[in-house]
């Protein structure tokens, strides 16, 4: 399957038995038979998505690593597990020195706060297009009260961010939760990360792990290392850098399952038993398989939705994607001392 767009086409393999591979300046797509289904130019490439079923020849990994292809490897559930990085994403040693540098020193709190703020104003416009109760009546610390918090020791400052946090988004998600089908919600009982088995969780992870692999790639592009966080504690196997951006942008996933869940029936899902605590087996909810290809292709679409938040060069709009790799290089920048301040442009949900 493949998809054009106005720049650049996104090569998705999620059917069993396809092979990717290449002939000349072309990728080939090929069938089971491996009769040639596709032939597309590299210059048209800008992703490739590969799912666990289909083979790639280490020619067409070269090719796509050679033309600055980005290469995303998902399980058969569709959970995206793997990118390929070239050599060069890690070029830029000082743009990591002062990251470094910048964890343990103001300009590492000053960061903070800022993806609390922004997160909390992207949560306040999703409040306000759903028409749902906003922030200002609860008793919690306002944004003033934010920038002010203050320690002598930074991880002091970051645990006080984390709780001021927390009572902002326990409200915010009281509130949408009430916008989903009320047959996903019968076995929502709280948000639920790791380990979830109800199927709106699941949905929930399925499609923050997409947000993920979007910042992931867009910080490496930025010469940022993503498992250096400024919110986020570090953590092994924890992509910290990520999990702080993503704060930013949770409600794009948010306003988009929204509206994608309310067409959702119960055969579009589907039960694994699996072993929980005491050893008792349990049924965890999943998408199926071919509603999970479907969800990948509108996450895709959804992505490329043009926003009113200009360019950094030229232009008055542009994509969601853009927007992030935008946000990351001018964090990169921040954090190199190039730019004296750096405030994340928060989406406007109510145009979207």
């Amino acid at each position: 399957m493949t998809r054009e767009t106005k720049t650049d086409k996104i090569l998705i393999l999620n059917n069993y038995g396809k092979y990717l591979t290449y002939s000349g300046m072309k990728f080939i797509i090929k069938n089971k038979k491996r009769t040639i289904e596709k032939e597309i130019p590299f210059y048209k490439v800008g992703e490739i998505i590969l799912q666990t079923g289909n083979a790639v020849s280490t020619g067409a990994l070269t090719s796509a690593g050679f033309w600055g292809i980005d290469l995303m490897i998902m399980t058969s559930s569709g959970r995206p597990v793997s990118t390929m990085i070239s050599l060069d994403d890690y070029s830029h040693v000082k743009t990591r020195i002062c990251q470094y540098e910048a964890y343990k020193s103001r300009k590492g709190v000053e960061i903070a706060k800022q993806l609390i703020l922004g997160k909390i104003q992207a949560e306040e416009k999703m409040l306000k297009k759903y028409k749902l109760i906003p922030f200002n009546s609860l008793e919690i610390p306002k944004k003033e009260q934010i920038k002010l918090l203050y320690a002598e020791n930074v991880d002091k400052i970051r645990n006080k961010l984390h709780g001021v946090e927390g009572k902002y988004t326990e409200h915010y998600f009281q509130q949408i939760i009430t916008l989903f089908p009320e047959k996903l919600r019968k076995n929502w009982k709280k948000r639920e990360g790791y380990r979830a088995y109800d199927e709106l969780n699941n949905l929930w992870n399925f499609a923050y792990d997409y947000l993920k692999w979007r910042i992931f790639r867009s910080l490496i592009k930025a010469k940022l290392e993503p498992y250096l966080g400024f919110l986020h504690k570090i953590q092994e196997n924890r992509p910290s850098l990520v999990c702080d951006l993503q704060e930013i942008y949770r409600c794009l996933i948010d306003d988009f399952l929204i509206r994608y869940s309310q067409k959702l029936t119960k055969k579009d899902f589907e039960k694994q038993y699996e072993r929980g605590y005491y050893n008792k087996k349990v049924p965890r909810i999943y998408l199926n398989h071919s509603e999970t290809n479907n969800l990948v292709q509108q996450l895709n679409r959804y992505f490329e939705t043009k926003i009113e938040i200009p360019r950094i060069r030229k232009g008055k709009r542009q994509k969601i994607e853009t927007l992030i790799v935008e946000e990351c290089g001018l964090l990169a920048q921040f954090i190199r001392g190039e730019k004296s301040s750096w405030i994340p442009r928060v989406i406007p949900y109510g145009e979207i």
